[in-house]
C-alpha cells in the first residue's frame, strides 16, 4: 500500500483510537465515581451502557447523512460533539449529569463507523481492504491500551475529573488535522495522478458469478434490509460486540475487585491484552487479503476467517478456571485478539459482499446497530450477574457462548451478495460456497 493512502489508514486508526479512549475513560475511573456517587453494580451497569443508547439510536440516521453529506463534514461534526461531551463529563455533579454527558457523547460517536466504512470504500482498493479495515478497527483497541495506562495514572494522581478533560482535548487535535488534509481521492491535491487512478479503478469489488444486477443501487436501503446476508453480518457483529463491551466496561473493575489491584496497576495490566489485540488484528487483516487474492474478495470466502476469529475469542470461557494472573492476561489477550479480528474482518466482508459503494455508510451503520444492540445489554447484564452471584464467572460464560453462536451464524447466513431476496438466485448462492 502506498504511503500516501497509508495516511488515510492513519486517520482512521487515530479516529477509532480517540473514540475508544473516550469510551473507556469511565471504566478506568469507575471505582472513584462509584464511591463518590454511591452507585451499586447495577447502577454502574446502566451508567456504562448509557452512551450506547444514543449511539445506537443515531447510527442509521448518521449513516444516511454520511452517504449524503460526505465523510469529511460528518466526521468533523461527530468528533467535535463527542470530545466536548467527554471533557464536560469531568464537570458532572450527580448521576443524572453523568448520564446526560454520556448520551451526548454516544450521539457524537455514532458518526465514526459509517465514516470509516465510507472512507475505506472511497480510498482503498478492494485487495487492501482487509488490512485497512483491521487498522481502523485496531484503533478501538489501541485507545483502551493507551488510555488504561495514561488515565489510570492521571486518576490516581489528580482525580477522575481531570482525566476526562484531557481525554476530550485530544479529539480537537485530530479535528484540526482532518479539516486541513482530508478530502475524497478526486479532490485532494497531495495525491499523485497514478495513485488516484488506481484507487478509483480498483475500489469496487468484482461481483460474484450470478450477481449480474446491482439491485442495491437500484432500490436503495429497502433492498439492503431485505438481504439475509446483511442480517447475518449484523447478528454476527452483535455476538462479538457483547464481549467487546464486557471488556471495555467491566475489565478494570474486575481486576480491582477480584485481583485487588490499584488504579495504576489496573491501567498497566488492562493495557496488555489491548496492545496484543492491535498487533494481531492488523496481521490477521493482512493475511486475509493475501489469502483472498486467489479467489477474489467478492466470493465471500472471508466469512471463514470471521468464524475462526470468533472461535479464538471464545477463549474467554476459560477465565473462570484460572487464578494465575499471568495465565489470565494470556487468555484475555487471545480473546481480545479474536474479538478485534472478528470486527475488522466482518467490516471487510460487508464491503466484499456489497456490490455498490453508494450505500456503504448505511449498510455499515446497520451492522453496527446490530452490534451495539447486544453491546448495550452487556454492561447491564453483567451488573445484574455480579449483584446476583457476587462473581464474574457467568458474565464470561455468556460472552463465550455468544461467540460460538456467532461463528455458526456467519457461516450460514452470509453466503450470498447483499442484494434483494429475489436476486439471491441459486447461482449466486452457490458462487459463495
Amino acid at each position: 500500500m502506498s504511503y500516501r493512502r497509508g495516511w488515510i489508514a492513519v486517520f482512521l486508526f487515530s479516529l477509532s483510537m480517540i473514540n475508544y479512549m473516550d469510551r473507556i475513560a469511565l471504566s478506568i475511573a469507575a471505582k472513584p465515581i462509584q464511591h463518590e456517587f454511591g452507585l451499586s453494580p447495577v447502577g454502574m451497569g446502566y451508567l456504562f451502557s448509557s452512551f450506547i443508547w444514543s449511539y445506537a439510536l443515531f447510527l442509521l440516521p448518521m449513516g444516511f447523512l454520511v452517504d449524503r453529506l460526505g465523510a469529511k463534514r460528518m466526521a468533523a461534526l461527530g468528533i467535535l460533539v463527542w470530545s466536548t461531551a467527554t471533557a464536560l463529563t469531568g464537570a458532572a455533579t450527580n448521576f443524572a449529569t453523568l448520564i446526560a454527558a454520556r448520551l451526548v457523547m454516544g450521539a457524537g460517536e455514532s458518526t465514526s463507523n459509517p465514516v470509516g466504512g465510507k472512507v475505506i470504500r472511497q480510498w482503498i482498493p478492494a485487495s487492501e481492504r482487509g488490512m485497512v479495515s483491521a487498522m481502523f478497527n485496531s484503533g478501538s483497541y489501541a485507545g483502551p491500551a493507551i488510555c488504561s495506562v495514561m488515565l489510570g495514572t492521571l486518576v490516581a494522581l489528580f482525580g477522575w475529573r481531570v482525566s476526562f478533560v484531557i481525554a476530550g482535548a485530544i479529539g480537537f487535535v485530530w479535528l484540526g488535522a482532518w479539516l486541513l488534509f482530508f478530502n475524497s481521492p478526486e479532490r485532494v491535491r497531495w495525491l499523485k495522478t497514478d495513485e488516484r487512478e488506481k484507487i478509483i479503478r480498483e475500489r469496487e469489488s468484482k461481483r460474484a458469478v450470478g450477481d449480474d444486477e446491482d439491485t442495491s443501487t437500484k432500490h436503495g436501503f429497502q433492498t439492503l434490509v431485505r438481504s439475509r446476508t446483511l442480517w447475518g453480518l449484523a447478528l454476527t457483529q452483535g455476538c462479538n460486540v457483547y464481549t467487546q463491551y464486557l471488556f471495555l466496561t467491566w475489565l478494570p473493575s474486575y481486576l480491582q475487585t477480584t485481583r485487588h489491584l490499584s488504579l495504576a496497576h489496573t491501567g498497566v495490566l488492562a493495557a496488555v491484552p489491548y496492545a496484543a489485540a492491535v498487533l494481531l488484528c492488523i496481521l490477521v487483516g493482512r493475511f486475509s487479503d493475501q489469502r483472498l487474492k486467489k479467489v477474489g474478495v467478492g466470493t465471500g470466502q472471508r466469512r471463514k476467517a470471521v468464524a475462526l476469529a470468533m472461535l479464538t475469542g471464545s477463549a474467554i470461557l476459560a477465565v473462570p478456571f484460572t487464578s494465575n494472573l499471568g495465565v489470565l492476561l494470556l487468555i484475555f489477550s487471545i480473546a481480545l485478539a479474536g474479538i478485534a479480528s472478528t470486527t475488522s474482518l466482518n467490516y471487510a466482508l460487508l464491503n466484499d459482499l456489497l456490490p455498490s459503494s453508494k450505500h456503504i455508510a448505511k449498510a455499515m451503520a446497520f451492522i453496527v446497530v446490530g452490534g451495539n444492540t447486544f453491546g448495550m445489554i452487556a454492561p447491564i447484564a453483567t451488573g445484574y450477574v455480579i449483584q446476583a452471584t457476587g462473581r464474574y464467572d457467568w458474565a464470561f460464560g455468556i460472552a463465550g457462548l455468544l461467540l460460538l453462536f456467532g461463528a455458526s451464524v456467519v457461516m450460514t447466513m452470509t453466503r450470498a451478495p447483499i442484494v434483494s431476496v429475489e436476486s439471491e438466485t441459486p447461482s449466486a448462492v452457490s458462487a459463495q460456497s
